[in-house]
């Protein structure tokens, strides 16, 4: 059976519910309070359904009802779990506390009595969507940055050129991890200042002309012919691939 939806998913910024519940009159009432308020929800009516369709698209978040024909909503929740880290709402019409343990056990991010209200289910919603949106903004912020044979790790603050780990003063790295994060935009210097301020340095607008240019020393740079940091006259600086040169 195609999933019931309002429309197909094709825009990766709308927020897209996956109800996967039985109860179709239930379906109906979550599609009609979400959809005004910017969700774009599909559901679907078995366990077997739930799968295949779980994983089968990026989804926002699933509401995942406990008592499904076919597989049951535990069973629905591992094999989701096997591919994915979507969060999933947990539905019940128990209030037994052993099935709220087992469902957090197995990998559920919240739960929710089938007599929930319409604002408690959006305020749930919102909330384990704004976990999942932390958490990949943090992935992202400590994610290793990588320019040819450049590579710059946040976590760690580190850079390394090839093999040779690069000895780089904390201003010098900001700079780079600036550039990185950038690369292959001009960066002006009043950017790169706004980047950097919140850190307790001594840097002014045309000082930055004297940290790059140690900076570009420590890569073996030529500022006349860069491999990586090149000058935009008038603009700023760019870092750049020496490999798609």
């Amino acid at each position: 059976m195609t999933p019931t939806s309002i429309h197909p998913p094709h825009d990766a910024s709308v927020r897209r519910i996956l109800v996967i519940d039985d109860d179709k009159k239930l379906c109906r009432l979550i599609r009609d309070y979400l959809t005004p308020l910017g969700y774009e929800v599909s559901a679907v009516h078995t366990g077997t359904e739930g799968v295949a369709t779980a994983i089968g698209t990026d989804w926002s978040a699933i509401l995942l009802d406990v008592m499904l024909p076919g597989l049951d909503g535990f069973e629905v929740l591992k094999e989701i779990r096997k591919k994915s880290d979507v969060p999933v709402l947990m539905l019940t019409a128990r209030g037994d506390e052993s099935d709220r343990i087992v469902g957090l056990e197995i990998g559920a991010d919240d739960y929710l009595p089938k007599t929930f209200s319409t604002r408690e289910l959006l305020a749930r919603l919102r909330a384990v969507t704004r976990r999942t949106v932390r958490t990949a903004q943090a992935d992202e912020a400590d994610a290793e940055l990588v320019v040819g044979p450049l590579r710059v790790v946040p976590s760690s603050r580190k850079a390394v050129l090839g093999d040779e780990p690069l000895v780089l003063t904390p201003v010098e790295y900001d700079l780079l991890e600036a550039l990185a994060r950038g690369r292959g935009r001009v960066k002006t210097r009043e950017a790169l200042l706004d980047e950097i301020r919140d850190r307790n340095y001594d840097v002014f607008d045309r000082s930055i002309d004297v940290h790059i240019s140690a900076l570009r020393k420590k890569l073996g740079d030529d500022p006349k012919n860069p491999r990586f940091i090149r000058t935009v006259r008038s603009a700023g600086y760019m870092l750049i691939n020496p490999d798609a040169e």
